[in-house]
């Protein structure tokens, strides 16, 4: 079955001419009871992959090359020359439902690696291909009923078992390989005329599961991006450099590329890697979908909801986080709105990815779309809500230092330093919001004056309340037309 999978890169590898395959049912001969031979050889030239071409060293061995049915073909025969056939079977049907109970009992820690699943598989393989040798070369030992129960009951056990053991996996890779082995184990068993169906639906689940444990590594990949960025515009000093940025992220900038060298992209380096890895994650859906017999349409539309899942849940998720740090500073929180807002406008090349390794038009009717827009905007304004806060409680730190002397005399024209040390403040803070969009800019510029002023007028209410000298009064005056200029 692997073979099959494979063929065309085995025809690319080594390509035979006029190399034909029987098919199985045109290689099996039937066992006739009434010869009298204690050990037929005719079934020697049943195979399940026999090969024309007798100089071909790679043929596939069959049933009848890996186990001895003699003894079986024997006891057929004593049985039916002594009349006692129909006590054979049910012996038979009996001993191998037995044998099939136990085969179907998976060991407790099959899910610990591939190898306990391969072996586990291989053993189920293994009964029910030898029942279909029996099956096309004994008359009637065993029915095709027979063999449809016993599948049956090997489907629902096998299933079962798999749900249970696959849910303790929490390695996406090691997933990936269970489905692949799975998809396998179907095609081998499709070959020999089984209904596999249910294993397919049964990959649909598993499918759930690998994109949760996907979401969890990404999860990691990206706290990990988001605590070691610098957040700081990266810097390039060749076109070798700046070529490197922009082939691992869509930008287009015609004013910074006429700059001279040395200059700097207005995003820190989180967002090539960050744009990078919602690429990879979208590569690794793609891999789970292979060999599924799903159609583009299915693909694109389980690609596009896992790819939702990762921006509005782990990535909106680690970009919060980073957000609500309480180390965080203002300039740390302009870059990430920075961020955010490139990350915002690569969506669309995001979606033209998709479509290009599916196949399927964004535009199609029913296509799922990125919800990536509106995890971007929702960590901005996150940021934004933060820069504000931070903003008044610095404001509210320098103007707790405020200590007015509420007896003294003129001081002269010079504002208080608490006054001074706050301005400059503000100042050196407005200037790194000259790289935010201008409403942005123009909000927390806005807010962070009207903050101040509402402030300044809660001090000026609580002196109102006291005796005041004439010195006080104009130093306040003094700090308030400073504030105002």
């Amino acid at each position: 079955a692997q073979q099959q999978r494979n063929l065309d890169n085995i025809i690319l590898q080594q390509p035979r001419i006029g190399s034909k395959r029987k098919s199985k049912k045109d290689t099996y001969t039937v066992f006739d009871t009434e010869i009298e031979s204690t050990s037929p050889k005719s079934e020697q030239d049943s195979g399940i992959l026999d090969v024309e071409d007798e100089e071909d060293d790679e043929e596939v061995p069959g049933a009848q090359d890996l186990v001895d049915f003699s003894p079986v073909y024997r006891c057929l025969h004593i049985y039916s020359v002594l009349g006692a056939r129909e006590t054979f079977e049910n012996y038979y049907r009996k001993q191998r439902r037995k044998q099939a109970r136990l085969v179907l009992q998976p060991p407790s820690n099959m899910h610990e690696t591939l190898d306990g699943y391969r072996k586990y598989f291989n053993q189920i393989v293994g009964f029910f291909v030898v029942e279909d040798h029996i099956l096309h070369t004994t008359q009637g030992l065993v029915n095709r009923a027979y063999i449809d129960e016993l599948w049956e009951m090997a489907l629902s056990k096998t299933i079962a078992a798999l749900r249970t053991h696959s849910s303790y996996c929490s390695d996406p890779n090691l997933v990936l390989d269970l489905k692949n082995l799975i998809v396998l184990f179907a095609d081998t068993l499709q070959v020999y005329g089984f209904p596999v169906n249910q294993l397919f639906d049964m990959l649909l689940e598993i499918r759930d599961q690998y994109s949760e444990t996907l979401l969890k590594k990404w999860a990691g990949i990206f706290r990990s991006i988001l605590d070691s960025d610098n957040y700081s515009p990266i810097p390039v000093t060749s076109e070798d450099m700046y070529k490197k940025v922009v082939g691992q992220f869509p930008f287009q900038d015609l004013e910074l590329e006429k700059q001279p060298f040395p200059k700097k992209f207005p995003f820190s380096e989180f967002v090539p890697k960050v744009y990078n890895q919602i690429k990879e994650f979208i590569y690794a859906c793609l891999k789970f979908s292979e060999d599924l017999h799903l159609s583009s349409t299915e693909v694109d539309d389980m690609i596009r909801k896992s790819t939702n899942l990762l921006l509005t849940r782990t990535l909106s998720n680690s970009l919060q986080n980073v957000i609500k740090r309480k180390n965080i500073g203002l300039t740390e929180l302009v870059q990430i709105i920075i961020n955010t807002t490139h990350l915002e406008k690569s969506c669309k090349y995001l979606e033209e990815f998709i479509t290009n390794i599916t196949n399927v038009l964004p535009e199609t009717v029913h296509t799922t779309k990125l919800y990536g827009t509106t995890t971007f905007k929702d960590a901005r304004h996150a940021a934004e809500e933060e820069i504000y806060t931070n903003l008044n409680q610095k404001i509210d730190q320098f103007l707790q230092l405020a200590d007015y002397d509420w007896m003294t005399g003129d001081l002269g024209n010079k504002a208080s330093d608490y006054l001074v040390d706050l301005i400059a403040f503000l100042r050196s803070t407005f200037a790194v919001f000259t790289h935010l969009p201008g409403k942005v800019a123009q909000t927390a510029c806005m807010s962070a004056c009207k903050h101040l002023a509402t402030s300044l007028m809660q001090l000026l209410l609580e002196a109102e309340v006291r005796q005041l000298t004439l010195g006080a009064l104009q130093q306040f005056n003094l700090d308030v037309r400073e504030c105002e200029r």
